[in-house]
C-alpha cells in the first residue's frame, strides 16, 4: 500500500534528528565485487533502473519514477552509515542497479547491516528521501542531519550546491 504522509516541516526535522541518535551503522559489509561501468539497462529488465534529469541547476541521478537519488557524507564505498530510523527517512536504493542507454558510471552494491542489497554509483551508496513528495523535486540536498550532510548524485560525479541553507539547528549532529 502506498501512503504519504505530510508533516510539518519542523516536525520533520526534528523527527529526522532524533532518527540520527537512535541509528547504528553496525558492522561494516565488503562490497559485493558487481561493480561495473554501466551504458545501458540489462535486457532481461532486473536491478534498479536509474536515469537523470535537471533538477534546478544540477544533473542529478533519479529513479525510474524521477525521485532525486542522494549520497550521505558519512557512508563510504564499502558501507552505509544510514541505517535503522535513519533509513525509513532515506530509503537505501536497491541493487543491483542498470543506467539509462547513453549515461556511464561505475554501479555497483553493497550488502546492508541487515542482509539487504544497496545499489552504489561513482563509490556511493544511493538514497531516495522522503522529504521529495514528487519527481522533480531535490529537497534533501544540502541537508545536514544524521551526523552528516546529504548530496544530490550528480551525473558529474561532484557534489551540488545546496538550493538553500538547511541545518539541523543543532550543530548538525544529531546529539
Amino acid at each position: 500500500m502506498n501512503k504519504r504522509w505530510l508533516v510539518p516541516a519542523g516536525v520533520a526535522t526534528a523527527a529526522l534528528i532524533a532518527a540520527g541518535c537512535g541509528s547504528s551503522g553496525g558492522s561494516a559489509s565488503a562490497p559485493s565485487g558487481s561493480t561495473h561501468t554501466a551504458a545501458a539497462p540489462a535486457a532481461n529488465g532486473s536491478g534498479t533502473a536509474l536515469k537523470s534529469a535537471k533538477i534546478g541547476s544540477a544533473v542529478v541521478l533519479t529513479n525510474a519514477k524521477g525521485f532525486t537519488l542522494y549520497w550521505f557524507a558519512l557512508d563510504t564505498a564499502a558501507k552505509s552509515n544510514c541505517n535503522g530510523s535513519c533509513a525509513t527517512f532515506w530509503p537505501p536504493v536497491p541493487g543491483p542497479a542498470t543506467l539509462a542507454a547513453g549515461m556511464s558510471g561505475k554501479l555497483g552494491t553493497i550488502t546492508r547491516t541487515d542482509g539487504s542489497t544497496q545499489a552504489t554509483f561513482n563509490g556511493h551508496p544511493v538514497y531516495t528521501y522522503k522529504g521529495d513528495t514528487s519527481p522533480g523535486q531535490a529537497s534533501g540536498n544540502g541537508v545536514n542531519l544524521n551526523g552528516g550532510v546529504w548530496h544530490e548524485v550528480t551525473v558529474s560525479g561532484t557534489a551540488a550546491a545546496p538550493a538553500k541553507s538547511s541545518s539541523s539547528g543543532g550543530g548538525g549532529y544529531g546529539y
